[in-house]
């Protein structure tokens, strides 16, 4: 699609207010780093000021966070497996997510931080690496970048694509520019036929828009015999176990008053805390403390001890191995309107979930797995913990609800399949 007048109206509008608010860019950097001390590091690549290039050319992932990493793993080993002789860069927009790129790949691949979406940043990121294909994953509409990616002749791939009607409504100020931006891209590969039905709406062509399934059924879980077998060293067999993950600043008081209604009826009640970001990490632990119990942390003392009340996962990447040592899983993110996160991770690992009600980010998700009831979904956090509680003390409701969770995930495998059978034939012919 051609410039218009109207995109460049609209794009020109865009584009100042975002140079506009760019002072405002590094205020925000210096909160976040209070924070999050990554936040200090690396500004040059928010604003895409790198050495000098080397000339060659890359395949271009963006992935936004830890989740969207974990979900194009897959895709990403098996193209590298394919094509070895291609380039990646990856951009992430977290360090959460940068760690994550650099625990799965290493050296093996670039990585930067994606840039601001103002013109001159998109220009020098895109002169810089040079992409002869981008691979965007989930809900990432940047019209700059889109449009510089049109403007250099660079096919894009919106991938795991999904768009909540909370998030369709929320494009409602930016729809005429986005639905241009959107009709740039080559195609649209979205997680369910809902999904693909809103990019439509939004502004995507029928044409260019495909319902592939969701990556993330296509996660290839740990090995949890290694973390299974430092744990038993150390929890008695028998223990009740359940873990809260990802968890958010507002839900964890709500996190301490579960536990402090388990322990009156179950005195040697254990809890697993994974708070989402690292930066809630102490602060959690320092909650806990102020209750009076008794505390390990995963830096410090590696596993829980005997008289461990509440154990803190303060390490990145390890969630997954905890979920296959925890009986029940409360997956956060849910009690607010955060919109909630990964709840097949839980079932992949053998584990039965309980949630809150927000979960707009993962609907066709926990509609599947609650229709097939493989999920509590809960009003509130009084029902979280009640819930929590009777499959804890319900071996044959739990043990229903894992298996209907593990043939769930295994039964709705196959987006990686189509994905890769989309992108493959359009990575870059091998050099000779």
């Amino acid at each position: 699609m051609r410039k218009d007048p109207v995109e460049r109206l609209l794009r020109g509008l865009y584009s100042a207010v975002l140079y506009l608010l760019l002072p405002i860019t590094v205020y925000h950097l210096v909160w976040r780093g209070f924070r999050v001390r990554e936040y200090f590091k690396r500004w040059d690549e928010r604003y895409a000021s790198y050495p000098p290039a080397d000339g060659r050319t890359y395949v271009w992932l963006h992935a936004v966070s830890v989740g969207e990493v974990n979900a194009a793993a897959a895709l990403v080993n098996s193209l590298r497996a394919q094509r070895p002789d291609l380039r990646w860069v990856i951009t992430t927009i977290t360090p959460t997510g940068s760690q994550r790129v650099r625990a799965l790949w290493g050296d093996a691949v670039d990585h930067v931080y994606l840039p601001y979406d103002v013109p001159g940043a998109v220009n020098r990121f895109l002169g810089h690496f040079k992409p002869n294909l981008a691979l965007i994953l989930e809900t990432e509409l940047w019209p700059n970048m889109l449009f510089g990616c049109r403007d250099r002749g660079i096919p894009v791939y919106i991938l795991n694509a999904r768009l909540s009607a909370r998030s369709l409504k929320g494009y409602r100020l930016l729809r005429a520019l986005v639905g241009r931006a959107l009709r740039t891209v080559t195609c649209v590969a979205a997680q369910s036929q809902e999904d693909a039905q809103r990019f439509v709406e939004l502004g995507a062509r029928p044409d260019q828009v495909l319902a592939l399934g969701n990556l993330k059924f296509d996660m290839h879980p740990p090995d949890p015999a290694p973390m299974l077998a430092g744990f038993a060293q150390h929890v008695a067999a028998g223990r009740p176990v359940w873990i809260a993950a990802s968890t958010h600043e507002g839900e964890e008081q709500a996190v301490v008053d579960m536990q402090a209604a388990l322990l009156q009826r179950h005195p040697q009640a254990l809890l697993l805390w994974a708070p989402r970001h690292p930066e809630r990490f102490a602060k959690v632990e320092a909650l806990v403390r102020e209750q009076g119990w008794r505390v390990a942390t995963r830096k410090l003392q590696q596993w829980p001890q005997a008289d461990t009340q509440v154990f803190v996962i303060d390490t990145l990447g390890e969630l997954m191995g905890f979920y296959a040592c925890a009986q029940v899983a409360f997956v956060g993110g849910s009690l607010q309107p955060i919109g909630g996160h990964n709840l097949l991770e839980p079932a992949a690992m053998g584990t039965a979930a309980v949630t809150g009600p927000h979960l707009h980010n993962f609907s066709e998700i926990s509609r599947r797995m609650n229709e097939a009831g493989a999920l509590r979904i809960c009003a509130d956090a009084a029902e979280v913990g009640q819930a929590v509680e009777l499959l804890l003390d319900n071996d044959v409701l739990r043990e229903q609800m894992i298996a209907i969770g593990r043939a769930l995930v295994a039964n709705g495998r196959g987006a990686l399949e189509r994905t890769v059978a989309l992108i493959l034939p359009r990575l870059p012919p091998a050099a000779h």
